[in-house]
């Protein structure tokens, strides 16, 4: 008997593994890998694997998906017993019906593979890719395709499926049962993919799961948002399937081939589905990436045979997502020329082929002609007002507590696409289902609360942030000491735009492009914008000047489009590039090929280009402003010049107050009068002081309460001041000659 504990390791989340003390392994006869029977309140299954050394022998580490397939809280006992490997036959589950309508059962089988599962579990779509089960032939040789059901859930569901649980509704083979290549999986009254490893056959695109009539394609009113795309598109697939006549007494026809771009989880397939119920014409979906699997003479028999499909119960839709996968920009393949005639030929035939990317820069611009997709529809990212109308259509049927503010949700939420916002109602949901499970003086109706939806932003992010490097810390400008002037200047220059974009268009001027803050290191600039961040509720993506660059011809390049390309998605967004200076030095005097040089160039006209940087502001930071690129700083740029100076006194006991905040002191240390002593330091400088000045009372005793003057004195000895006068002198002149 054990106690289970939530503590799960960060790669263990939702897949379904437990770790042990290596001695507890040992005594039961495991190995890592090998399946566990858990009994708890319930009986469920998990694979096994090492805690660490320093790990308590009497603990078993779970997850929360665990603990509520056991019905235990933290800490409850829970027996572990070793089990046989049983492959499971035969596996039916259900779940959320946008989910069962877009994940088809192949792509299920391989979120589920290597992961043993009781009948009644909850699972994850978190594919079980720690542990490689070698020997039972779970994953054995299945590495890529388990990567390939990363990408493709992210693609179809957006960040919303690291979240999703579904249930285990019948297992046959054994209980608990071993999911591998072979089983059988499917949806409950749903499709379902056959055993074997089918890497050359994909799954039937003709016969989806949003085709089932228990998953009926979604109303128009479910979609709030995206109704004048949807009325746009509704005019013309009605006109083209049912009034003809009226187009053959003009003399003219509609060509019913439509792009429609927007960002992943944004609603594209489920807005042509929505629509197609609307006028009464059958969709039918494939999923590109799939056919581009194939070998090109499988693919284009593929493709032939689903478009005489289509065209043989016309009037109908042919939806093909991500369809950048059949017609890359770079480097197109036979099958793109294949594909491109299918299209003309189908659209000739009088039956709509709507294609959706998230990516329309990589899109091969040929496929834009006139006889191809000649209409195109913008699915944008959601604004505060529309994110509040999406919440309550995703919260219709749920229980919530009158202390839920949607409102706020809303607002905490930018960069989030529908998708997202659905992960963050469902991961609100579980939290308020475990804390019933767990209660057992629980009322009868489970109600989601308010800390049940903050619970639930620490963990899901929005699809389009997935790749943000800067963690926005709980901080706000009145944490920042001092620095009145410089936090005035930026809450202009940057809070303003993200916040008040509508001011700026009354009054007719373009708010700032960018701000460049420099000073001496240590001086706060980094934690200015992590409290720029906190305080306007934006979306942040952050990287090193350095980051960007690579000895790859062209890939720097992209990487500057690729990250302002996500910035105008996640709007609204603060850019922060760190050490900027290693990024846009000077043109003409670097020795690396001419790289910095392209990277300058493709920097600039993001700034400043032909695309729209609406909503986007972009902060630069370095130490030395004098190397770089003049044509960075002019007027539309990186235009406000904003110095951080080094602390004064007064600054010093502002940022020391500022440190020490959580930190017991006892009232003999004055810090006021400490500020005043620290010539020379930086505000790095200060929180390392008051920081070793606690490690210096827990040298004195591991009992201590407070941190004392001595404790302070002792710290003085071993922290020294950073900041060098000459560094200082120099950007000092410099501001003096640049500032406004």
């Amino acid at each position: 008997m054990l106690t289970a504990t939530l503590r799960p390791a960060a790669l263990d989340a939702r897949r379904g593994i437990v770790r042990l003390h290596p001695e507890v392994m040992a005594a039961l006869a495991l190995r890592p890998g090998d399946p566990v029977r858990l009994i708890g309140t319930r009986t469920t299954a998990g694979i096994v694997a090492r805690a660490e050394a320093t790990a308590s022998r009497a603990l078993l580490y779970a997850d929360d998906l665990t603990l509520g397939n056991l019905g235990l809280r933290d800490g409850g006992q829970v027996t572990v017993v070793p089990a046989p490997v049983v492959e499971a036959r035969r596996v039916t589950l259900s779940g959320p019906a946008e989910i069962v309508a877009v994940v088809s059962p192949e792509m299920l089988r391989l979120a589920l593979l290597g992961k043993v599962i009781s009948a009644g579990d909850d699972v994850s779509l978190l594919p079980q890719d720690v542990l490689p089960f070698v020997r039972q032939g779970a994953v054995a040789g299945q590495r890529s395709l388990v990567e390939a059901a990363r990408r493709s859930l992210a693609n179809r569901v957006g960040y919303g499926w690291t979240s999703t649980l579904l249930t285990v509704t019948d297992l046959t083979g054994g209980d608990p049962a071993l999911v591998t290549m072979d089983t059988v999986v499917g949806w409950q009254d749903g499709p379902t993919a056959a055993g074997g490893t089918a890497t050359t056959e994909p799954a039937r695109a003709g016969a989806p799961a949003s085709t089932d009539p228990e998953v009926p394609p979604p109303s128009l009113d479910d979609l709030p948002g995206l109704r004048a795309q949807a009325k746009e598109l509704e005019e013309l697939l009605d006109l083209g399937f049912h009034h003809g006549e009226v187009l053959a007494r003009l003399g003219t026809k509609v060509t019913l081939g439509v792009l429609i771009s927007g960002p992943s989880g944004s609603g594209k397939s489920a807005l042509v589905r929505a629509v197609g119920a609307a006028v009464g014409t059958r969709v039918l979906p494939i999923w590109a990436p799939e056919l581009a699997a194939l070998t090109n003479n499988a693919a284009a028999a593929r493709l032939r045979e689903l478009a005489r499909d289509v065209r043989d119960n016309a009037p109908a839709v042919l939806l093909i997502s991500d369809v950048e996968a059949l017609a890359p920009r770079e480097e197109p393949g036979p099958i793109s020329t294949v594909f491109r005639q299918i299209v003309a030929e189908t659209v000739a035939a009088g039956v709509a082929v709507i294609c959706t990317t998230s990516r329309p820069e990589s899109v091969d611009p040929a496929l834009r002609a006139p006889d191809l997709l000649a209409v195109q529809l913008t699915v944008p990212l959601p604004d505060a007002a529309m994110r509040r109308e999406q919440l309550g259509v995703l919260t219709r049927g749920m229980p919530l507590a009158e202390d839920v503010r949607l409102d706020d949700v809303a607002g905490r939420t930018p960069g989030f696409v529908a998708a997202d916002l659905g992960a963050l109602a469902r991961e609100a949901g579980v939290r308020a289902a475990l804390r019933h499970v767990g209660d057992r003086e629980a009322e009868a109706t489970p109600i989601v609360t308010m800390a049940d939806f903050e619970a639930a932003l620490d963990v899901v992010r929005p699809t389009s942030m997935a790749e943000s490097t800067l963690e926005v810390a709980a901080v706000t400008l009145d944490d920042v000491g001092d620095m009145a002037e410089v936090k005035q200047v930026l809450t202009e220059s940057v809070l303003w735009p993200l916040t008040y974009p509508d001011t700026f268009a009354r009054l007719g001027v373009s708010p700032p492009r960018g701000v460049l803050l420099y000073g001496p290191p240590g001086c706060g600039k980094t934690y200015l914008v992590k409290a720029i961040a906190g305080t306007g509720k934006a979306n942040v993506l952050s990287v090193k000047g350095a980051e960007l660059l690579s000895k790859w011809v062209g890939d720097s390049e992209r990487a500057v489009r690729e990250l302002f390309r996500r910035a105008r998605e996640a709007a609204p967004t603060l850019v922060f590039l760190d050490e900027v200076d290693a990024l846009a030095p000077t043109r003409g005097q670097a020795t690396d090929g001419g790289t910095t040089d392209r990277v300058v160039a493709a920097l600039l006209t993001e700034l400043d280009g032909v695309e729209d940087m609406r909503n986007v502001v972009v902060v630069g930071a370095t130490n030395r402003p004098d190397l770089i690129d003049p044509a960075l700083l002019r007027p539309g740029r990186l235009e406000r010049l904003v110095y951080v100076p080094p602390p004064d006194a007064e600054a010093r006991a502002a940022i020391l107050r500022a440190s020490a905040k959580a930190v017991p002191l006892d009232e003999t240390v004055d810090l006021g009068k400490l500020g005043a002593e620290l010539e020379g330091f930086s505000a790095a400088d200060c929180a390392a002081l008051i920081r070793e000045s606690a490690l210096a009372a827990m040298r004195d005793s591991l009992e201590a309460s407070t941190v004392t003057a001595a404790n302070v004195a002792a710290a003085r000895k071993r922290v020294r001041a950073s900041l060098e006068p000459t560094q200082v002198a120099w950007l000092e002149a410099y501001a003096s000659t640049h500032q406004p």
